[in-house]
């Protein structure tokens, strides 16, 4: 059967698109990153489900955690992105340096970073509200401290996180959605 012009191509034909949610704790990952799926018919996974008890423990205490806490975290992270053959994911993590970055991107260099900036005191002010989390807020300074907002060469973008979240969403969604279609093959 021959292509039209006017339809879409086969989803076999469509490789994944992927996003990655970024920034520091209380940013809005979550939030963004759940809506941010719904609204392109994919999949969200949430980064924090694949830390090692070690890590969550560690952070419960008010410990931060160092490259050597985070390379088994992103790692699994990084299986899923790969596992994905079609259609559309998004995950919620913080990726606050460029080598977790370009550690995700091993799996899929394809993958869209949306970074979520915000202020270190609305950031602290939204991890103190929150209820049964592990992250406290007393480690929002070592999250700042550990930063590094996306380069100019690297597939990312940064939105206020103080912006309307619906407005934020439907900026994540029209990226992904052209940068999916830079990639499907013509």
């Amino acid at each position: 059967m021959e292509a039209r012009p006017d339809r879409p191509p086969d989803n076999a034909t469509i490789p994944p698109a992927i996003a990655v949610v970024m920034g520091v704790s209380g940013s809005g990952k979550t939030l963004i990153g759940s809506a941010l799926a719904a609204r392109t018919g994919g999949r969200f996974i949430d980064g924090d489900h694949y830390h090692p008890a070690e890590n969550i423990g560690r952070m419960r205490s008010g410990l931060p955690l160092g490259d050597e806490h985070r390379w088994k975290w992103l790692d699994a992270i990084a299986a899923e992105i790969a596992a994905v053959e079609r259609g559309m994911l998004v995950v919620g993590c913080s990726a606050l340096k460029r080598i977790y970055r370009d550690r995700l991107r091993r799996a899929r260099p394809h993958v869209l970073f949306i970074h979520l900036d915000i202020g270190r005191a609305t950031a602290a002010a939204r991890v103190a509200a929150r209820q049964d989390h592990f992250m406290p807020a007393s480690l929002i300074g070592s999250q700042f401290a550990d930063l590094e907002p996306p380069a100019p060469d690297e597939r990312a973008m940064t939105l206020d996180a103080a912006l309307d979240p619906a407005v934020l969403v439907e900026l994540a969604a029209r990226a992904l959605l052209a940068m999916r279609d830079d990639v499907v093959p013509g």
